[in-house]
């Protein structure tokens, strides 16, 4: 492990930045996973209401490599970077900024997060009709990162804010192509799309600490052809995850997005593969001890 000793001129700077930004675990992530790989980098969080200022430092100092970017900043970055992955321009927000030579590139790393953990549970999305609860910024990286990259057959949008989930039906079916149908979340609808869907992702707040017994999606509607990702990570599982695990369906918790997303911005910005199992294990321990405090 390197000590604070060993920080210098050539260590390189990694942040996040935001408001708030205290119950970050971002820090702790990427420090343990830097030491772990004796890398000459630090992380460090920022409070951060101007953005255009905090990109103007990032340009001017040397050494900073990299930005993770949380609310309310990922919107109002864009106009301040150089170059923006198209997918992202799309979603119209970032998470991820990579200094190359001064010259600031964003991207979101939250729905490829999502795609890799579906990669790595088995589970494909090519072809098949998805369900999404949810129409905020989670909803909409994930739906286009599956539109562009999975090909699903048919993204169905549920929804409780209906401007906005307006909005992400007309934008996801114009800017990918992908058949999209967006409907106000009701029992109805929810048990008409759920039928007709082999993948489900719910992506609102609803069973997160600490309302953790509650859940959208009645267990009936739990059918067998159905796999279940919910990107809701405290508790690490939700009562959603817990009624598919007990009907057999196929899972993915939501701490294995919030890992992956932290991956590919490690990766991003020091070129090397990260220690996947470090940073989970860095998860799970903040999580569980959380747990053990209540």
């Amino acid at each position: 492990m390197r000590s604070i000793s060993q920080i210098g001129p050539s260590t390189k700077l990694c942040a996040l930045i935001g408001n708030p930004i205290g119950h970050s675990m971002s820090p702790a992530i990427h420090n343990r996973a830097f030491a772990e790989l004796s890398l000459d980098y630090v992380y460090v969080a920022f409070r951060v209401e101007d953005v255009g200022a905090a990109i103007a430092g990032m340009r001017a100092l040397e050494n900073f490599r990299g930005m993770s970017v949380t609310i309310p900043h990922k919107v109002s970055i864009i106009k301040h970077l150089d170059e923006v992955a198209d997918v992202d321009r799309r979603i119209g927000s970032v998470n991820t900024v990579v200094n190359n030579d001064r010259r600031l590139a964003g991207s979101g790393s939250d729905g490829p997060g999502a795609l890799r953990a579906f990669t790595d549970a088995g589970v494909k999305i090519t072809g098949k009709h998805v369900t999404i609860l949810g129409s905020g910024g989670a909803a909409r990286a994930i739906a286009f990162t599956l539109a562009t990259k999975a090909k699903p057959k048919t993204i169905f949008l549920l929804g409780v804010v209906e401007p906005e989930l307006k909005a992400l039906t007309r934008d996801l079916a114009r800017r990918t192509g992908t058949k999209t149908v967006g409907a106000m979340l009701r029992p109805q609808t929810l048990e008409a799309y759920l039928a007709q869907s082999q993948v489900l992702i719910h992506s609102t707040p609803v069973g997160m600490h600490p309302d953790t017994k509650a859940s959208l999606v009645p267990k009936s509607l739990l059918h067998a052809n159905l796999a279940v990702m919910d990107i809701v990570y405290n508790p690490l599982k939700t009562k959603l995850l817990a009624d598919a695990e007990a009907r057999g369906l196929r899972t993915i918790p939501g701490v294995e997005m919030f890992v992956n997303q932290a991956v590919i911005q490690f990766e991003l910005w020091t070129g090397n593969a990260a220690p996947r199992a470090v940073m989970r294990e860095v998860v799970l321990h903040h999580l569980g001890a959380k747990t053990r405090k209540r």
